[in-house]
C-alpha cells in the first residue's frame, strides 16, 4: 500500500530501528521466521480477539488483586484494544518525526506473537517507508490516516465494535489515545522532535475518523508539550479501582492540570 502524498519509497528497516530507540511501544522488530509468530491478519478473527480479551481480563484481574468476575469483558476489550493500537500506531508516527521516513504497513508483511502482558511483540519483513523529509504535517498526517489508521487500524477497530459491543466512540477515541501518547513519549525523549510531532497528530484528529474525538492542548506556551484531552472515555473507570485516566473526559479538570504540571517539572 504506497502512499502518493510523500516521496519515493525506501527501505523501512532504518526508520523502525530508529523508531524502536524509543521504547517497547516503538519497537517493530525484524521477522526473524522462527516459530511462535503469528501473522497479523489473525487479530481480525473473533475466536483470536476473543482470547487475547480473555488473556488480558485474567492478568487485569491479577495486577490488580480482583477476580475475573470483577472486571467486566467490554471494559477488558477496550483496554486490551488501546494497547493494541499503540503498537500499531507508535512506531509509524516516531518513524515519520525522528526518521523522516513513514513506513507503509502491510498486513501480510506483519506477525505478532502471544504474551499475557505487556507490549504486543510485532514482526516486519520487506516494508518499505514513503520519504517525508521536509513535508508539512497536514500531508504526513494524511498519509498516516490512509495507510495506517484507515489501512491497518480500521478493520481491527470493526473487529472489537463486532464482538464487544463497544462504541466506535469508545473505539476511536482510543486510537485518539494511542496517538496522543505516543506523541507524549516522543516529547519527553527526543524534546526537539515535540512540536512536529503534535503538529502531526493534532491534523489526524482534524479528519475523519478521528475528528471530534479529542484534542491536544499546550497548557505552557513557553514549552513544546502537549497533551492530549478526549472527548469520550475507555472505559477503565469501570474496574473496581480503577479511576480515570489522565486524558479521560471524566478527569476533572484541576487534576488533569496537576498531572499536566508534574510532566512539565520533571
Amino acid at each position: 500500500m504506497s502512499s502518493d502524498l510523500l516521496g519515493p519509497e525506501i527501505d523501512a528497516g532504518p526508520v523502525l530501528g530508529a523508531a524502536a530507540r524509543l521504547g517497547p511501544y516503538f519497537a517493530w522488530q525484524p521477522w526473524d521466521g522462527e516459530s511462535g509468530w503469528r501473522p497479523l491478519a489473525e487479530l481480525l478473527e473473533l475466536d483470536v480477539i476473543s482470547e487475547r480479551v480473555e488473556v488480558g481480563r485474567q492478568t487485569l484481574a491479577l495486577m490488580s488483586g480482583l477476580t475475573r468476575a470483577d472486571i467486566g469483558e467490554r471494559e477488558a476489550a477496550s483496554i486490551i484494544f488501546l494497547g493494541l493500537v499503540s503498537r500499531l500506531l507508535s512506531p509509524v508516527l516516531a518513524a515519520a518525526v525522528v526518521g523522516d521516513a513513514l513506513p507503509i504497513p502491510e498486513q501480510d508483511r506483519m506477525w505478532w506473537r502471544p504474551v499475557a502482558g505487556g507490549p504486543i511483540p510485532i514482526a516486519v519483513r520487506g516494508l518499505a517507508a514513503a520519504d517525508c523529509a521536509g513535508r508539512d504535517a497536514v500531508t504526513i498526517a494524511q498519509a498516516l490516516t490512509r495507510t495506517t489508521v484507515r489501512g491497518l487500524v480500521e478493520p481491527i477497530v470493526e473487529v472489537f465494535r463486532r464482538r464487544f459491543a463497544l462504541s466506535p466512540q469508545v473505539l476511536w477515541g482510543n486510537v485518539s489515545s494511542a496517538l496522543g501518547g505516543a506523541a507524549g513519549m516522543i516529547a519527553d525523549g527526543v524534546p526537539g522532535h515535540a512540536e512536529r510531532s503534535a503538529a502531526i497528530v493534532a491534523q489526524m484528529l482534524s479528519l475523519a475518523p478521528l475528528d471530534g474525538t479529542a484534542a491536544l492542548v499546550r497548557p505552557d506556551p513557553e514549552r513544546a508539550r502537549w497533551f492530549l484531552v478526549r472527548n469520550n472515555c475507555c472505559l477503565y473507570y469501570r474496574i473496581p479501582g480503577g479511576g480515570t485516566c489522565g486524558d479521560c473526559v471524566l478527569t476533572p479538570d484541576e487534576v488533569r492540570r496537576q498531572q499536566w504540571q508534574a510532566v512539565l517539572s520533571r
